[in-house]
């Protein structure tokens, strides 16, 4: 059994874990071990709340809600409220969806707890930008193909747009996170930074999961693709020549035939 440290002054421990990108066997043993010495627990509205089942009977559970349009749980809140429970000699398991440090405000937590004086731990998980992709059968790099992945967000504080000219320019697989709202915004930047409009690009939601639904369509057609499917959020969306080795996708496999002929 778990027992808090209660020795004078005494401070807990923060574990910073990251979930993967739903489904819950892509836990890391790692992560597993921290959500079974945890007091508390503090999750994010995204995690699959399968991940509770590593969680010791009578727990707190925490609920601290982060969804794109959705009220959520203020960032400072959640700080305070991790240095104060740690400050009472518990073990406070953080829980993010993927990795905490990839779009997961990881950075700006740890710096909280350092100065606080609280030990934290992080614990890595299978960011959405691979695992999502991978659950469709797309490798963001390819020898062949592609070189490299470049990870970008498609919804910024202050509004500001990528630089899809550079972007566009890279020649890496553009894995966009939060993207889905901007969808036609992403699409015209692109197009406006001269990609080719059948470029493929995907679209996924609920990645991993049971529910996962996607469309594979190209640069021209995706924003009428994914709004008739009624895709919403949360969604990844892929851009690059890789998307064509999406599962089913009828193009991909003349192209595999083709070149093993």
């Amino acid at each position: 059994m778990n027992t808090r440290d209660t020795s004078t002054n005494a401070n807990g421990k923060v574990w910073l874990i990251g979930a993967g990108p739903g489904d819950v066997e892509l836990l890391t043993l790692k992560a597993v071990r921290a959500l079974g010495e945890a007091h508390v627990v503090l999750i994010d509205d995204l995690v699959n709340r399968d991940v509770l089942r590593f969680v010791q009977a009578g727990v707190r559970v925490i609920e601290v809600g982060k969804r794109g349009g959705c009220r959520s749980t203020p960032q400072a809140f959640i700080e305070r409220k991790m240095v104060q429970l740690a400050r009472e000699g518990l073990t406070v398991a953080r829980v993010k969806g993927g990795d905490p440090y990839v779009f997961g405000r990881g950075g700006e937590e740890v710096e909280t707890l350092c100065r606080a004086g609280i030990t934290v731990e992080v614990v890595s998980g299978i960011t959405a930008g691979i695992g999502v992709p991978a659950a469709l059968g797309i490798p963001v790099t390819h020898r062949e193909i592609c070189r490299g992945v470049t990870l970008v967000t498609g919804n910024t504080r202050s509004g500001e747009q990528p630089d899809w000219r550079a972007l566009a320019g890279s020649g890496t697989t553009l894995v966009i996170y939060m993207g889905l709202a901007n969808l036609a915004g992403i699409v015209s930047g692109l197009r406006a930074a001269g990609m080719p409009e059948t470029m493929p690009v995907a679209v996924v939601q609920n990645g991993t999961l049971a529910t996962q639904r996607q469309v594979v369509s190209t640069l021209a057609r995706v924003a009428d693709d994914t709004a008739t499917a009624g895709l919403q959020s949360p969604a990844l969306v892929v851009v690059g020549e890789v998307v064509k080795f999406a599962r089913g996708n009828v193009n991909a496999q003349e192209e595999r035939t083709r070149k093993s002929a």
